[in-house]
């Protein structure tokens, strides 16, 4: 909620007859402290309200007499902590500078119109002169700060600051700015602040949030933490219009997002590796390649064996961590986890989550979790069974002339299928079903299926084939990825969400032609594509599941319901095209149409017709167009398993504006997502369906 700042007479204007107007009945009563965090962004020092929760638990614990050096008091939803001797506030989960906390009764109107507190110990001196001008009703009272400036107290609706000329201003202000009075305000409830709405303490759940290349996350440059912390206060305003009911009952409270920051140690001087890239930079065009050096190469280190393994350990590290930290901290949740990958980020979560294992499943349910195929996922095959497959039986009775069978079969080189006089063309199947349907030797020489408990240092989705002899056109199994160890992750994420993802890409550019429909992530149960329709960095995934069919991706509702206006007026207009069309097609069908060899006999209606009513006739023969097929509903496709069986491609709403042209908007659709309050309302209600929790009111 936000306090109005009441009308007020400019200082440089008021007139000596507005001194005498004030009641001079006037009654003291207290001003109302509330408590300010300090915070510098985009490079302006600015003072930030506390929820009115937060003030009130500070304030109870000032007011408590107890040793403030022994009192630390969680804040902001217990991402922060306030250490209230020391008046600093620390986060809890990442690492960021301390900043300043006060307690604050009296501001001043600064640079932009906003206030500024004054000191604690001053602010107590404004108080005491305020309390005896009230009580003994003497105003123009004049006091002087510890730094010469002086405040002088008219009368209790105005109070000005005044600054000589020449001083040094503590608070920045500029030469021209020193002579001019500032408005002195007493008590929060007189400025114009907003004060954040408190965070319910129950969590149901929590999502951890990792970025994309680069160290900040949208065109306003601002960190992972900024956008995450934005994006929890998109998800608390959504939850009282969409889950009222449920917020009603106490069954739910809020979802939790923290931010996973892999970039500081990537580029952090342990690795050394911005001075490597520093030594070997060009000078000229000095700020473009710095941009370059430090967003895009995280690009090209992510496909490095070296960094690539220091991006997936920061990340998995980074998470268990900070989870190990909120557990302690929250000892009583009891809800689920999920993940979030922004860009370049979701392809290290698909990576990493790809490579997890879960003890807890059987033999024959791993197998499920593998991308191989599904010959290479059973038991040894005969070698009838291959030949078959390979439409090669006629040449059966050769191999059981020699006694080969299938582990025989693995063994033989080229020159010993020659000796057999097999052509080229089946030799050449022959030997490529060998090195590439997952069979190799083990160190007796025997034929083993490669499973997803062979070798437990080998990823999932990996071929586990020398990279020179790989061909995906006909090894549908790896993805890939640079030979790295994967940890495994203390938790088992319940969902996966990917926002502006180039995973389908990805995969693509990796040699994998085609993910197996029965494939899931090991201990993922749901994923979900989120991507808007002009980013240039997304791409769709459920193509490389089902490749036989074309078929549109799921449109995410606009959060207050059906679609964007101008879409719907897209879709009528394109409707009205297609009739428009349809009929006049019909009609030059009907006159060019040559003569119909027999027609039945007319009826008496169609007698009384003359010849030259061409359209009555046709009526009355009853002439009909073949009904169009039904479209199948697009929630009904089979997109695997992926997602639980249910589609994962989903796309947000373009804005009106950004119809207009889609190169303009094109950067910006690639990070809107962490402002979008259509994707926050999908994660949601996708969040709260796994906890048996829907919406009030389902969107269209």
């Amino acid at each position: 909620m936000s306090s109005q700042e009441p009308q007020e007479t400019s200082p440089s204007r008021v007139s000596t007859e507005s001194f005498e107007m004030v009641d001079a009945s006037q009654v003291y009563e207290a001003v109302t402290p509330h408590w300010f965090y300090h915070q510098v962004q985009d490079n302006r020092s600015s003072w930030f309200p506390f929820s009115r929760e937060d003030s009130d638990k500070l304030e109870q614990a000032f007011s408590s007499g107890v040793n403030p050096q022994t009192i630390v008091i969680p804040t902001r939803g217990g991402r922060y902590d306030v250490h209230l001797g020391s008046r600093k506030q620390r986060a809890v989960y990442w690492e960021e500078k301390e900043s300043e906390v006060q307690r604050c009764t009296w501001f001043y109107k600064g640079e932009e119109s906003r206030y500024v507190p004054y000191p604690e110990d001053f602010s107590q001196v404004l108080e005491d002169a305020y309390m005896l001008a009230v009580t003994l009703n003497e105003w123009k009272k004049r006091l002087e700060s510890p730094f010469r400036d002086i405040i002088i107290l008219h009368n209790p609706k105005l109070m000005v600051h005044y600054q000589p000329v020449g001083i040094p201003d503590e608070w920045g202000a500029t030469p021209s700015e020193q002579g001019r009075p500032r408005t002195v305000k007493r008590g929060v409830e007189n400025i114009s602040v907003e004060i954040p709405s408190g965070e319910p303490s129950q969590i149901d759940h929590l999502v951890f949030m990792v970025h994309g290349i680069g160290p900040a996350c949208d065109l306003q440059f601002r960190s992972i933490i900024q956008c995450v912390t934005d994006f929890q206060s998109v998800t608390l305003n959504l939850l009282p219009a969409h889950f009222k009911k449920a917020t009603e009952e106490g069954l739910i409270g809020r979802v939790e997002f923290l931010p996973v920051d892999w970039h500081s140690a990537l580029h952090a001087d342990a690795t050394g590796v911005d001075d490597d890239i520093q030594r070997i930079t060009l000078p000229s065009i000095s700020r473009l390649r710095h941009f370059t050096n430090e967003t895009v190469l995280d690009l090209f280190f992510y496909n490095s064996p070296t960094y690539c393994q220091t991006i997936v350990n920061t990340v998995c590290g980074e998470m268990d961590r900070i989870y190990s930290i909120f557990r302690e901290r929250n000892p009583d949740f009891k809800g689920h986890v999920s993940v979030t990958g922004h860009s370049l980020g979701s392809v290290i979560l698909f990576d990493i989550l790809t490579n997890q294992t879960d003890s807890s499943l059987s033999s024959q349910d791993m197998t499920k979790t593998t991308l191989l195929h599904s010959e290479s996922q059973r038991d040894k095959p005969r070698l009838s069974e291959v030949l078959q497959q390979l439409e090669l039986t006629e040449y059966c009775s050769v191999f059981e002339g020699e006694k080969i069978d299938i582990e025989a079969l693995a063994l033989c080189t080229e020159n010993d299928l020659k000796d057999l006089e097999i052509p080229l063309g089946p030799r050449k199947k022959i030997l490529q079903y060998i090195r590439h349907r997952g069979w190799q030797k083990d160190s007796s020489g025997t034929a083993q299926a490669t499973s997803p408990t062979a070798d437990s240092k080998k990823p999932f989705l990996t071929s586990g084939s020398p990279p020179n002899v790989v061909n995906y056109e006909y090894f549908d199994v790896g993805i890939g990825q640079v030979s790295v160890k994967y940890p495994q992750l203390s938790f088992h994420p319940e969902v996966f969400f990917a926002w502006g993802s180039p995973v389908g890409m990805y995969l693509t550019v990796r040699g994998l032609k085609r993910i197996d429909p029965k494939y899931h992530f090991p201990t993922c149960k749901r994923f979900f594509n989120i991507y808007h329709p002009f980013d240039p960095v997304a791409y769709r995934i459920e193509p490389i599941v089902l490749r036989e069919q074309e078929f549109e991706p799921i449109l995410i509702p606009h959060h207050k319901g059906r679609k964007r206006m101008h879409l719907e007026l897209k879709e009528g207009l394109t409707r009205m095209g297609t009739d428009i069309i349809g009929s006049l097609k019909t009609a030059w069908q009907t006159f060019t149409r040559p003569p119909i060899p027999s027609l039945p006999p007319p009826t008496a209606e169609a007698a009384a017709v003359p010849d030259t009513n061409l359209f009555a006739v046709v009526e009355a023969i009853k002439i009909e167009e073949p009904p169009a097929p039904a479209k199948e509903d697009p929630m009904q496709i089979s997109v695997g398993m992926l997602n639980g069986g249910q589609r994962f491609d989903y796309v947000l709403q373009e804005k009106p504006i950004e119809s207009f042209n889609e190169y303009l908007f094109a950067l910006q659709s690639h990070v809107c997502y962490w402002t979008s309050e259509d994707t926050a309302l999908l994660l949601l209600k996708e969040i709260y369906q796994t906890m048996g929790i829907n919406m009030d009111q389902p969107l269209l």
